[in-house]
């Protein structure tokens, strides 16, 4: 049987237990106001931030800085799918969404890494912002120095957006080096350093990211990188053909048709979507407008 006095001290427990609770949610009252009140007024207008000020976020959170990070981090998810959605040009809020998330968590890893992504991407696929991806990734690099991806990430936006061949070198193989590291990142680093902005590097890069992505986006984004590198590779080598027909015939072909009655292809090509190649106005090879691929991610 239980005693009185070991009910007493349960019953106290209890009424101590209801008491912390009662404090534990008045202390939170403020920032739930907070919080409830924007996203209210941001509902009304969606490209407000939450609170921009870290000073005021410190005071709000009351410790749980990892929690409001992610509250941070979904909005920045949010507001960047409508503005995708929109197929809107600017991303104004998405910097600041991003920065704020990561003071509050300087560990907020997938923030760090497909925040830059969204950042540096060209319009409507992204920000178009390659200059404040970087500056997010060195915070997350300071913030967190032995983990190499946010190096191979840093090396990806300065080979493909900022075209600075030796500074992605050096970014792969400073990432090389910290624990866990692939191999393939100092072979990387090799590559770049020696051939730059060759088609050969830039598939082998997006080979890589398509091979590793553990999100469909980022594994779509890369499949759509290696179909217009294929694509591109593919007109390069018509106009090699057209230039040919051209001299030979001592005409312009009008379409790759009279390249294959001049036995010069087995039959009219087609681009990595399923649809002809065909001859441009400037007698050059070109995508059709039908096709899916976007030839400007091969740039």
């Amino acid at each position: 049987m239980v005693s009185e006095s070991e009910t007493r001290a349960a019953r106290r427990r209890k009424l101590l237990l209801s008491a912390l609770l009662v404090l534990a949610l008045a202390a939170t009252l403020p920032l739930r106001r907070k919080l409830a009140a924007e996203s209210a007024v941001s509902a009304a207008t969606p490209d407000l931030l939450y609170v921009t000020s870290g000073q005021t976020l410190r005071r709000l959170c009351l410790g749980y800085n990892g929690l409001l990070a992610d509250l941070y981090w979904t909005r920045a998810v949010q507001y960047f799918g409508r503005q995708k959605l929109r197929r809107a040009t600017e991303f104004n809020a998405l910097g600041p969404l991003l920065t704020v998330a990561t003071r509050l968590d300087p560990q907020l890893l997938i923030a760090y890494r497909f925040g830059a992504v969204f950042l540096a991407e060209k319009p409507p696929a992204g920000a178009g912002r390659p200059q404040e991806a970087l500056a997010l990734l060195r915070r997350g690099v300071v913030a967190n120095p032995d983990y190499w991806r946010l190096w191979q990430d840093l090396g990806f936006i300065e080979y493909w957006d900022l075209h600075d061949y030796p500074a992605a070198a050096r970014a792969f193989e400073i990432g090389s080096e910290r624990p866990g590291a692939e191999l393939w990142m100092k072979t990387l680093a090799a590559t770049v350093a020696a051939k730059g902005g060759r088609w050969a590097t830039s598939q082998a890069l997006w080979s890589e990211i398509y091979r590793q992505a553990q999100n469909d986006s980022i594994r779509a984004s890369a499949r759509e990188h290696l179909e217009a590198l294929r694509a591109q590779e593919e007109i390069n080598h018509l106009d090699i053909l057209l230039a040919e027909y051209r001299k030979s015939q001592g005409r312009a072909a009008v379409s790759l048709t009279d390249l294959v009655r001049a036995g010069m292809l087995p039959a009219v090509p087609i681009d990595p979507s399923g649809v002809p190649y065909v001859v441009g106005k400037d007698g050059r090879a070109a995508v059709s407008p039908q096709s899916r691929v976007n030839l400007a991610l091969a740039q």
